[in-house]
């Protein structure tokens, strides 16, 4: 969306009177995301080959903070200050644990680099401010709705996420402050959920930003944290009433190689049974690293049966960032 077409209605922007920070500074930290991935790469028919969202800057040198589905296989990438500079950038690393993105301005930002939040995590009812790139007009004024596990349909789990209420129209990428104007964390998602009268309610799900300084000086060094990889099977899976099925595969990912099904239902990993998403990640990645044989037991038209997956390292897949 470009910075003309929406604002957030300014009844529910972020009151510089509530906070004892300077705002409009603090905002300036937060910076649009635009990226160019090529066609034939393996993500640009799930994420699209144009992304845009925000980051956030957390070293004066230019290091960007963002989400990081915004970056994977990027090619090009722009980055647009609060005075519409236009800068360009390189991505860095995408840790697929943790969920961020890291982004270097490959020129001069001159912007105000936000500390990452160290301390306590916000307690559900704390007020925040999410915003996107684009000053007050694209912040939004929240508060923490729940701090608890996720678990993701693509090999993807958090052991504590934060969600916050009122969802952002903007989320990727966009920044969490909290109310000492530091960085709380970095929009990853919208989820719909329903309230105790059964209303349907938007959250935004952010990835806590306190899980970056453990890892961040590994994904410069190596562009990932320094360790055998995670398994990886391709498998994108849903929870329903019944436990976990299986929605669709990454083509020619182990899943689909092992003659995994749409509507399959994953009963077991190894031995060990599975009831819901995050059942499965947790018996998938204790199953090794990646290349470690993977042992599904599934159910299909009611009759189980058991394949072996041979897992790979998910970055096999995926192009490469390169400098130009």
């Amino acid at each position: 969306m470009a910075s003309s077409e929406w604002e957030i209605p300014s009844d529910l922007q972020p009151d510089p009177s509530e906070h004892d920070f300077d705002l409009d500074a603090v905002l300036r930290s937060v910076v649009g995301v635009k990226a160019m991935v090529p066609p034939d790469a393996f993500t640009a028919q799930s994420l699209g080959t144009e992304r845009t969202g925000s980051g956030v800057v957390i070293r004066p040198d230019g290091l960007i903070a963002t989400i990081g589905y915004l970056v994977t296989e990027a090619e090009t990438i722009w980055l647009t200050t609060h005075d519409g500079r236009a800068i360009p950038g390189h991505a860095l690393a995408h840790d697929f644990e943790t969920g961020f993105g890291l982004i270097q301005a490959l020129g001069r930002l001159d912007l105000p680099a936000l500390p990452i939040d160290g301390g306590e995590a916000p307690e559900p009812g704390d007020v925040c401010v999410l915003a996107s790139a684009g000053g007050r007009k694209h912040a939004l004024r929240c508060t923490i709705a729940a701090r608890q596990e996720f678990a993701g349909y693509w090999e993807y789990m958090l052991e504590e996420a934060l969600f916050t209420a009122p969802a952002h129209p903007s989320w990727g990428g966009a920044g969490l402050i909290g109310g000492d104007g530091k960085l709380l964390g970095i929009g990853s998602l919208v989820m719909q959920q329903q309230d105790g009268k059964g209303r349907r309610v938007d959250l935004n799900m952010v990835v806590p930003a306190n899980l970056l300084p453990p890892v961040l000086d590994d994904l410069l060094a190596f562009g990932r944290p320094n360790k055998p990889a995670r398994p990886w099977l391709g498998l994108y899976a849903a929870e329903d009433e019944e436990g976990v099925v299986v929605s669709s595969m990454a083509r020619g990912g182990p899943a689909q190689k092992a003659g995994l099904h749409e509507g399959d239902r994953v009963l077991a990993v190894g031995g060990t049974r599975v009831a819901d998403l995050t059942g499965l990640w947790r018996a998938v990645w204790a199953s090794g690293h990646a290349g470690s044989k993977v042992r599904l037991t599934i159910g299909r038209q009611a009759a189980p049966r058991e394949l072996v997956l041979a897992s790979i390292d998910r970055r096999s897949f995926l192009k490469a960032p390169r400098l130009h």
